[in-house]
């Protein structure tokens, strides 16, 4: 445990150090929803600062799973890290655990500074039961989108990992309702926003805000489950497939 916990300790130090990580990563969402959320429909007879706190709360927490897993370990693998990782004690399971809890909480920082962005621009009002479910839903829900970095971060080489999850990352976004709310966009990307991931983790944050498009929970938390499950499989493939031209 603790060689897990100090892991932990040093990948989250790590990443807030990195000012190319740590940055946009929590100024992004925030930046995107003081200017949608707040600024430029405000009055408008749409409470959009409600709505988009929950959607731009998801699309905060995808991208610091994204880049927190997908550039990361694009780059390691490219340095030999995950080679060096591999000579010494250290079991290879806390090398994963560590970029999961430091993108979680990554997470939750983000997911905090939108509530008081929220609560003290756009004029939101939430219970700590209501900031509470809504902050576990973000931060538990970003396990998916985790596996999804992780499977980018085995596919991608070091120098095509960032603009490859940028490609990924904001045409998802967008095309998930989370910039804008998803009744907005035409009824072609509606549809296809259902087999989309983001879609569904921001469905699950509105439906604790009474804004949801009203689908059951389960077909979100199945949608979620299966999509993390797929993504998981495919980093599998390319960590063997890695394995394979280290040792044959």
């Amino acid at each position: 445990m603790r060689t897990y916990l100090l892991e932990i300790k040093y990948e989250f130090l790590k990443a807030l150090r990195l000012p190319a990580y740590s940055l946009p990563t929590i100024l992004f969402p925030i930046v995107f929803y003081i200017f949608f959320g707040v600024v430029a429909f405000k009055g408008r007879g749409f409470d959009m600062a409600s709505y988009l706190l929950a959607t731009y709360g998801a699309f905060g927490v995808i991208g610091a799973s994204l880049f927190g897993f997908g550039v990361s370990v694009a780059v390691e693998r490219g340095q030999g890290w995950l080679e060096v990782k591999r000579t010494t004690p250290m079991p290879i399971a806390s090398y994963f655990v560590s970029k999961l809890a430091m993108s979680m909480i990554f997470s939750a920082i983000i997911v905090c500074l939108l509530f008081i962005v929220g609560i003290t621009l756009g004029g939101v009002k939430l219970t700590l039961a209501t900031a509470l479910s809504l902050l576990g839903i973000l931060v538990i829900g970003s396990i998916t989108f985790c596996a999804l970095g992780l499977a980018l971060g085995f596919l991608a080489g070091p120098n095509s990992a960032a603009p490859i999850v940028n490609l990924v990352y904001l045409p998802m976004g967008f095309l998930s309702g989370l910039w804008i709310p998803i009744a907005f966009l035409p009824q072609s990307i509606q549809d296809l926003a259902l087999w989309l991931p983001p879609y569904h983790l921001a469905q699950l944050a509105l439906r604790v805000i009474g804004r949801s498009a009203g689908q059951s929970p389960a077909l979100h938390v199945s949608a979620l489950v299966a999509a993390a499950l797929l993504f998981l499989t495919i980093a599998w493939i390319g960590y063997r497939r890695d394995e394979g031209k280290l040792y044959g």
